[in-house]
């Protein structure tokens, strides 16, 4: 099988955050799986399938894996024979060979064939009518909606480069209306039932905001970040701090959702501008978490080269310092002093950071002198260094670091 198939088999962790989007290559859905077995068995762990059917619906998924359509065909034949003579849990099984057929067009780039498979699943008139099957068809809308929103992302591109007094700018305005209602309306439905739905939020979102109801696509975005029933998700909160961003909403606003994001993802890359909004607030409490939120993002290991992220640290370290609260940062330092020395401040990696990046070192041994005092021994291995252009700056650290460190010199590592 292909390496397609084997991610909508795989399991879905806790932990996965979804982000599939449309791409040039086709789609990618590994939480799929999820809801369509649910479907499939009714929400039971039915084990009494018979075994002709069960032989055709695993011939039917191979065949369609392998591109074989005509057996592909000959098998599905034979399942709907069988369908007609079976039980519910076994008709409602139906939509979702379908809905994966669909999805490994999608996969390949078959666009228009994937839009009938999904028309077919769509108007499936056998199996109870339950919940969990009425999720599946508003999922297999959706799906649709995405295709229409591909077409419609199209249409806009091509009317952008129209202009307005042009003979055809109107047909393609109307046509790119046409899209957009018929988005709209296979989206709208899924996307209000509790689930982590990123691509056809971040669709239907951008067509509000296209057609000017930017308080329509704020509710929306509100609701997928907000509402207790929806999963957690930093996404939902990306989308929105993203749209508020992009609206230039007060700086309180856009610090209230990136608090929620800091809590789930203290590493994400926009904590570098919750740090930025923090130290431009007039409140001292937004202050401290200024600072908190820098050592957050320095404690992960994917970080430890990000030297915007030490520039922050060395600057803001100085900054807290001089305003005289040398508690901020012993409450930050306590919880670290054990493990970020070797962690982020050996000779080893003064020696690695010094040979791949003069500048990071630097600012690394700046926040090292500040923290561990003169004493510290990745401190003293780049002071060592003779560097014609950084030589002023080395100079300026060292008086800094007399001057601020928090460590007494005769105590230093």
């Amino acid at each position: 099988m292909s390496d397609f198939s084997e991610e909508l088999k795989g399991p879905v962790t806790d932990d996965e955050v979804e982000t599939s989007v449309l791409t040039g290559a086709g789609m990618h859905f590994p939480w799929l799986q999820t809801y369509v077995e649910t479907v499939a068995i009714g929400g039971k762990r039915k084990k009494d399938f018979a075994q002709t059917t069960s032989a055709c619906l695993s011939f039917v998924q191979e065949a369609l894996l392998k591109h074989q359509w005509q057996q592909a065909a000959e098998y599905m034949y034979s399942y709907f024979q069988t369908l007609e003579d079976s039980d519910s849990y076994k008709r409602q099984a139906a939509p979702e060979i379908s809905l994966q057929h669909a999805l490994y067009l999608l996969h390949h780039g078959m666009l228009e064939d994937a839009k009938r498979n999904l028309s077919e699943a769509e108007t499936w008139r056998h199996g109870e009518n339950t919940s969990s099957r009425g999720i599946l068809i508003n999922l297999i809308q959706a799906y649709k909606g995405l295709l229409q929103y591909y077409t419609w992302s199209k249409k806009k591109m091509e009317l952008s480069k129209l202009d307005k007094d042009d003979y055809a700018y109107n047909a393609v305005a109307q046509d790119v209306f046409n899209h957009s209602w018929k988005t709209s309306a296979n989206i709208s439905a899924l996307i209000k039932i509790p689930g982590v739905w990123d691509p056809f939020v971040k669709s239907y979102v951008e067509m509000l905001e296209f057609y000017g109801d930017r308080d329509g696509a704020q509710e929306v975005l509100t609701n997928y970040a907000y509402d207790e029933k929806f999963p957690s998700n930093p996404n939902a909160h990306i989308y929105l701090y993203n749209f508020l961003k992009r609206q230039k909403a007060p700086r309180s606003k856009m610090i209230s959702v990136l608090k929620i994001l800091y809590q789930i993802v203290p590493s994400h890359k926009l904590m570098l501008e919750f740090h930025t909004l923090l130290r431009k607030s007039e409140k001292e409490e937004h202050h401290k978490l200024g600072l908190e939120v820098l050592f957050g993002v320095l404690d992960f290991a994917g970080c430890t080269k990000n030297i915007t992220a030490w520039k922050y640290l060395a600057k803001y370290l100085k900054k807290t310092l001089m305003g005289n609260h040398l508690a901020w940062v012993q409450d930050e330092w306590n919880s670290r002093k054990n493990w970020w020395p070797s962690f982020h401040f050996s000779y080893f990696w003064a020696k690695s950071d010094w040979k791949e990046d003069t500048a990071l070192a630097c600012e690394k041994a700046f926040v090292a002198g500040l923290l561990l005092g003169k004493g510290c021994r990745y401190f003293r291995y780049i002071l060592k260094q003779d560097h014609q252009i950084l030589g002023k700056k080395i100079k300026r650290m060292k008086r800094s670091v007399k001057k601020y460190s928090i460590v007494n010199p005769r105590l230093s590592y």
